[in-house]
């Protein structure tokens, strides 16, 4: 059994998101010790570390008690779990596609900025006066 300070170190969550997540009943079947303080099995700290990374995919507190709730209603719920993944799968594989490509515009500015300091090619800027980009497109 974990204290909420030992869960917290196992799942890497903070004290008060724990204490949330509990209030708002996104950890069932929470056990009380004799002074009524919560205590977590192993289960708990699995499905916690389950919330944590569910939070981590864009789910909201809401969609995270739909999908509790699916949850526990047992295994003839997979199909709307497995749907309700699939489209926090979609949406991340936007966002990493995104992602990409912000990587690729500062990778492509690293590589301009290494050949203006080389002497390889000229500044050229957008944003200052008088060194307006020519109609290769650089920019600054």
């Amino acid at each position: 059994m974990y204290t909420m300070m030992q869960a917290c170190r196992e799942t890497g969550m903070s004290y008060e998101n724990l204490k949330f997540y509990c209030n708002q009943g996104l950890v069932p079947n929470v056990k009380r010790d004799k002074n009524n303080r919560r205590m977590f099995d192993d289960h708990d700290v699995a499905w916690i570390k389950d919330l944590t990374c569910l939070k981590k995919c864009g789910m909201s507190i809401q969609e995270m008690k739909e999908y509790l709730a699916l949850c526990l209603q047992g295994p003839g719920t997979i199909p709307q779990r497995q749907a309700m993944l699939a489209q926090k799968q979609q949406a991340l594989q936007l966002q990493i596609a995104e992602l990409e490509g912000c990587v690729a515009f500062i990778d492509w500015k690293q590589a301009f900025y290494r050949d203006v300091l080389a002497g390889n090619r000229p500044y050229i800027s957008n944003l200052i006066p008088g060194l307006q980009a020519g109609a290769a497109g650089l920019r600054g």
